[in-house]
């Protein structure tokens, strides 16, 4: 039987694995350099930007609210300043950044560091930022690309030292239900700079995985031409259904399970649960193109029951669908 690591990396590739893969998105790996001072949820990162998990829902760190860096991006380049990592030990990196990892667990990661739409955020504010590109949109560009060129910039180092499976690149740019740019802001601004970022690893021959949050199913066309072969976390706000007719095992949907309808979970049945399992699997596992990543959350007494029997339902499934 294949691997875990072997699963998903031929369900990657495009082929039909041999039973449903699973998929994390704490699989990926990004050289230390580039997380700055923060630690945890607080900290300062590479360009000032403080954050803070403190009010955060889910834990989640995120810029500290209402302290940005910059509030008129025609002034970025006497502000973002990338730091110069010219004489970083990036053996000595790697080794201490890959010490603890399963070796058999798959490996993705990158350098583009959060993204160039949630940069852009994180720099401004949502207001400011998405004013910017609307106002600026070449500054804008202009700044997004300087990123891209520093960030590409240590590509080559972070392939040879990190030896990925795969390449993830994740840019947020939307909510649940839709976009936070249109489709032209899209094109203008971001679609080309996020293909030149991908092209560089696509060149040299690596798989690619994407992570957008939210309602992107308006730029999965431009996703999949840019040479993504896989998506996650495929929120249910998605056509995931239509996508997966669509692009079939050409693109790689990891996620597709709905928590939403066990809030609060404590009221949810274990019947309600493990048929929510079943349908996920029934609908996106069928022929490939499909890997499972999905759970209730939480660490609380509750939650965790839920998560055992979400687990033990999947388990069960797994083995069923490519017979």
């Amino acid at each position: 039987m294949l691997s875990m690591k072997e699963n998903f990396m031929r369900t990657l590739s495009g082929e039909i694995p041999e039973y449903v893969p699973t998929y994390s998105i704490f699989w990926g790996v990004r050289p230390s350099i580039l997380s700055g001072n923060r630690t945890g949820g607080g900290g300062t990162d590479i360009y000032g930007v403080e954050w803070t998990s403190e009010g955060s829902a889910v834990a989640a760190a995120l810029p500290k609210p209402g302290v940005f860096i910059m509030d008129d991006v025609r002034k970025w380049r006497d502000i973002v300043k990338f730091p110069d990592f010219s004489d970083v030990n990036w053996e000595a990196m790697a080794k201490a950044d890959l010490e603890n990892r399963d070796p058999e667990i798959p490996r993705g990661g990158g350098t583009a560091s959060g993204g160039f739409f949630q940069a852009v955020m994180n720099f401004m504010g949502f207001n400011e930022g998405l004013m910017a590109c609307f106002e600026e949109p070449d500054e804008v560009k202009a700044l997004v690309n300087y990123l891209c060129d520093n960030f590409l910039d240590l590509g080559d180092n972070f392939l040879k030292y990190y030896k990925p499976d795969y390449v993830s690149f994740g840019d947020d740019i939307a909510h649940e239900y839709h976009p936070f740019i249109s489709t032209e802001m899209f094109h203008d601004i971001f679609e080309p700079v996020w293909r030149r970022y991908i092209k560089f690893f696509k060149d040299r021959g690596y798989l690619a995985m994407h992570h957008n949050c939210g309602r992107v199913e308006d730029f999965l066309d431009d996703v999949v031409d840019m040479g993504f072969n896989g998506w996650d976390p495929a929120q249910v706000s998605n056509d995931l259904v239509g996508i997966k007719e669509k692009f079939g095992r050409k693109f790689v949907i990891c996620g597709g399970f709905d928590s939403r309808p066990f809030l609060p979970f404590n009221e949810a049945t274990e019947e309600q649960i493990r048929s929510a399992v079943k349908k996920v699997l029934d609908e996106l596992a069928p022929g490939g193109g499909f890997a499972y990543f999905g759970g209730v959350g939480g660490d609380d007494p509750i939650s965790r029951q839920r998560n055992e029997w979400v687990q033990d339902e999947f388990n069960k499934l797994r083995y069923t669908y490519y017979q």
